[in-house]
């Protein structure tokens, strides 16, 4: 842990100090020392032009996440955090970091090559491209001159201008592990000088495999620093991890991160496979509003993406087969409401920060509880509320209530509308009929509708064993391991 600057001390209102819990407490909104109206970002001991920089930016009350975790991180306490999602845990780690960077004396330059460059003295690692895009924006809104102060440091961008920035010599990285370990091998980036460290969405983290890169991305850090962990769950696991990087940090626990936030309304539906999309198309006639859609699979994601379009309705698309450039674009379109329907898979759950989203449905029954907490925390955010609707097939009901059970909710059960279209499928073949054999070998992936199992891995009565087989073998180099649906963010 740094040394705490002496000008700070933790101040939550005008009329309230609050004192630090001994270390290893537990902070909860209810213990919050403030006025009857709650604290303000006015009443943080923070520099006047941060004050106005905020104001400026339409920041005037904290969360709760905000008010627990921002005084002790101006104290130069390490902070150990969980909350659910869209809480707002960016500003709690940025406003501290910016105050510290703003106000405390810079490191001397170090050299880089042939030059003298101003040391990195913060760093945020988070799991994916969106999420650090999104915390570089945010950094944005409140930093001037932010594009020369903070770099973002990530796959799936241009290699050349990332190392650019970074040879100027920014205050600040934003960056996912992979890409960030990987320029630290090769010698492109130093961290030596770092002062403060953020580890956002820790348990993503170790869910994408990034353990390894974080072990060796932090023992590159001066060890008197000051870090602050994130994570929507604290698990055994997850609190051995992160017990290496913390020093005696202040607990800071807001709401309940295993279970959905009770803000957003869940339904569930009963629905055959054919009839799931004219169901969809019923809840956006009734519905107004932002839809965020998710389906099991990438294929799934694409094919349920391009009948929409076909039935009048514009959608974004996103998962992890899709380039960087077509990520953004997607995100950008739908935030901006050029697109009311974004068709996403779980690589989306937690990598999104939209807050107007009316509506998340699960197109498919998500394969784990936790998929399911985060998939519906992109509504409900913000002190709004929010409807959650899924999809679940006869032969799933079981493990809906399952669910039910685990996360200790109550799904509102619906009838779907026995009278709803169902969409068509092949019609059987006529053999006799047939004199090109290799019509039988086509024809399901010529026709591109239906569910992504059940069409590309289950043969068809009609079709030849051989070729069926040939397919499937042909094809199993894209499903893998769950592991390694994990790292490509399926």
């Amino acid at each position: 842990m740094r040394a705490a600057p002496t000008r700070r001390k933790i101040v939550l209102t005008s009329s309230n100090t609050a004192v630090l819990e001994p270390t290893g407490s537990v902070l909860t909104p209810d213990s919050t020392p403030a006025g009857p109206a709650g604290p303000l970002f006015n009443d943080f001991d923070i520099s006047q032009q941060l004050k106005d920089r905020l104001a400026k930016a339409g920041f005037v009350t904290p969360t709760p996440v905000q008010a627990k975790a921002i005084p002790p991180a101006l104290d130069g306490r390490d902070v150990l955090a969980t909350a659910a999602t869209g809480t707002g845990k960016t500003l709690s780690f940025l406003i501290p970091m910016i105050d510290y960077m703003d106000n405390t004396p810079a490191p001397p330059p170090v050299q880089a090559g042939k030059r003298q460059v101003k040391p990195i003295r913060s760093l945020i690692l988070l799991p994916t491209r969106e999420l650090a895009m999104q915390v570089l924006e945010a950094y944005g809104k409140i930093v001037p001159n932010a594009k020369g102060d903070a770099v973002l440091v990530c796959g799936g961008l241009s290699e050349g201008a990332q190392l650019e920035a970074v040879r100027r010599g920014p205050r600040l990285v934003v960056a996912t592990p992979g890409r960030l370990e990987d320029y630290l091998k090769r010698g492109e980036i130093s961290l030596r000088h770092v002062e403060t460290l953020v580890l956002d969405e820790v348990d993503r983290m170790l869910d994408m495999g990034f353990l390894p890169a974080i072990r060796r991305i932090v023992g590159a850090l001066p060890r008197d620093r000051q870090t602050m962990c994130y994570s929507a769950t604290l698990d055994a696991n997850i609190a051995e991890v992160v017990r290496d990087y913390v020093h005696q940090p202040v607990r800071v626990e807001i709401g309940t991160t295993s279970k959905p936030n009770e803000r957003v309304e869940l339904r569930a539906y009963t629905v055959m496979q054919d009839q799931k999309l004219s169901l969809l198309e019923k809840l956006l006639a009734e519905g107004e509003g932002t839809y965020l859609v998710f389906s099991r699979t990438k294929h799934g994601a694409d094919r349920l993406s391009r009948k929409l379009e076909k039935l009048g309705h514009v959608t974004s698309v996103i998962h992890g087969d899709r380039s960087q450039s077509q990520r953004t674009a997607a995100l950008k379109t739908f935030a901006t409401g050029k697109s009311r329907i974004l068709v996403a898979t779980d690589v989306a759950a937690r990598g999104i920060d939209i807050s107007h989203i009316a509506h998340v449905v699960n197109y498919d029954l998500p394969g784990a509880s936790d998929d399911f907490v985060h998939r519906i925390g992109r509504t409900g955010r913000a002190e709004k509320t929010g409807v959650a609707t899924t999809f679940v097939m006869p032969q799933e009901r079981n493990d809906a209530r399952k669910m039910e059970r685990d996360l200790k909710i109550k799904f509102q059960w619906l009838e779907t509308d026995k009278n709803l279209k169902k969409e068509e499928r092949n019609a059987p073949l006529d053999l006799q009929s047939v004199n090109d054999v290799m019509q039988l070998e086509t024809r399901s992936w010529k026709t591109g509708s239906g569910d992504d199992k059940t069409q590309q891995s289950a043969p068809s009565a009609s079709r030849p064993a051989g070729a069926g087989q040939r397919r499937r073998r042909s094809g199993s180099g894209g499903g893998g391991s769950r592991s390694g649906r994990a790292r490509s963010g399926r």
